[in-house]
């Protein structure tokens, strides 16, 4: 009976090994396919943010067009002279 049951065990360990390298294998695949699909979302999503980049850089192109072609000041010029301004009062004083 030794012999009987020696050789189910083996069968039973090597059923079990099957079984676990199955399954091992089932999650890897699943892993990958995760993997994957997060990837191709990140990618998409990084395309997206460059053409809104795109989109931006060209909407700043256009407003400094138009402010160049009407010919009005930079809003910072005002606040500049302002500061020039007070740091020759404070030089003089």
């Amino acid at each position: 009976m030794d012999g009987h049951s020696s050789e189910d065990s083996k069968q039973s360990t090597a059923d079990m090994t099957v079984f676990v390298q199955s399954l091992l294998q089932q999650m890897i695949l699943l892993q990958q396919s995760r993997f994957q699909t997060m990837s191709d979302s990140i990618i998409t999503k990084i395309d997206e943010m460059g053409n809104r980049v795109n989109e931006l850089e060209q909407s700043i192109n256009d407003l400094k067009a138009e402010m160049g072609v009407e010919g009005s000041p930079s809003p910072l010029a005002p606040s500049n002279q302002k500061l020039d301004e007070a740091k020759q009062e404070e030089g003089s004083a």
